[in-house]
């Protein structure tokens, strides 16, 4: 079984639109598609992981690896992590511009390093040593993105939603032998300063896994996220409390994320227990998601569907 996500947002399908709904909803559907072959393959569940979310990251409607938002300075800064929840094995890398897939990286580091965590420059000195190729900057550059950036850039706005609507993506898979992996991609915020990094790279609060509980893959507001450390909290209240899924996932997400400030955090996630069973709650008007079971029937959703 596999979820995944494209990020969270204050939507509309008036803003929107019905041909970037239909895209976004076949990019959804694409990326299950080839979880699901690789799971019906045998592939472990980082294997199914990571290959749901390389598919997202080339896809350029959503913001991770091609799709990207510019920062500040008019660059491309990538988050990502990854995490075997039968051995927790992690790999995150952050602040990487040259890197095709961030999320294949993050799981090289975890397989092929000694590291859990690297960034930057040493990331990418990381992934040329180990035969990865390093994409020129032009290949991130999108038009829409570059255009939001000049609107929050007019505004003064570091954008999470309205304008950047479409955010870090994620998988949560559970493989034939039944065991659990989370991966988190992302570019982070529109118009973000210089090396800010979210909670998608930290592994316990954007992406966690562990046989014994769930795993987890978040997007939102990653300043929130990072402060309630909500992966692992989620998967503690799992394993340690007996609290079902559903019920952890859904108050992190509906009463403590929104209670942190006067303004509240705002995001969602997608989680997987040992069991199968699947929770996707988020406190914004629409979150990018889709589910595939292990009979290979396909749902995605935008809004509350």
């Amino acid at each position: 079984m596999l979820a995944v996500h494209g990020g969270a947002g204050h939507l509309s399908l008036e803003h929107l639109g019905p041909e970037i709904e239909a895209l976004c909803r076949e990019g959804l559907h694409k990326a299950l598609e080839v979880g699901y072959r690789v799971w019906k393959a045998g592939g472990s569940a980082l294997d199914i992981a990571e290959a749901a979310v390389n598919t997202l990251e080339d896809d350029p409607r959503f913001n991770a690896g091609r799709g990207a938002v510019f920062n500040a300075e008019g660059k491309i800064e990538l988050d990502a992590a990854i995490m075997d929840g039968a051995t927790r094995l992690a790999g995150a890398i952050a602040g990487v511009s040259h890197v095709k897939n961030p999320i294949s990286l993050a799981r090289a580091i975890a397989e092929k390093s000694p590291h859990v965590f690297l960034v930057g420059d040493g990331a990418e000195v990381f992934a040329t040593e180990i035969g990865m190729a390093l994409m020129d900057p032009s290949y991130f550059h999108t038009t829409d993105r570059w255009e939001q950036l000049l609107r929050a850039r007019a505004s003064g706005d570091i954008s999470l939603s309205e304008d950047n609507k479409f955010g870090t993506v994620g998988a949560v898979a559970r493989c034939p032998q039944n065991h659990l992996s989370s991966a988190t991609s992302t570019g982070g915020m529109t118009n973000k300063r210089y090396g800010r990094v979210g909670d998608s790279p930290i592994i316990g609060a954007g992406t966690w896994a562990e046989d014994d509980a769930c795993a987890i893959s978040t997007t939102g507001h990653g300043e929130f996220f990072l402060r309630l450390g909500v992966a692992h909290e989620i998967a503690a209240r799992v394993r340690l409390l007996g609290e079902s899924l559903e019920s952890a996932a859904s108050q992190l997400i509906h009463e403590a994320l929104g209670a942190l400030s006067g303004e509240g955090g705002t995001g969602g996630l997608i989680a997987l227990d040992r069991t199968g069973r699947a929770a996707l709650p988020f406190n914004t008007t629409g979150m990018y998601r889709g589910v595939v079971t292990e009979r290979g029937e396909i749902t995605v959703a935008i809004f509350e569907e």
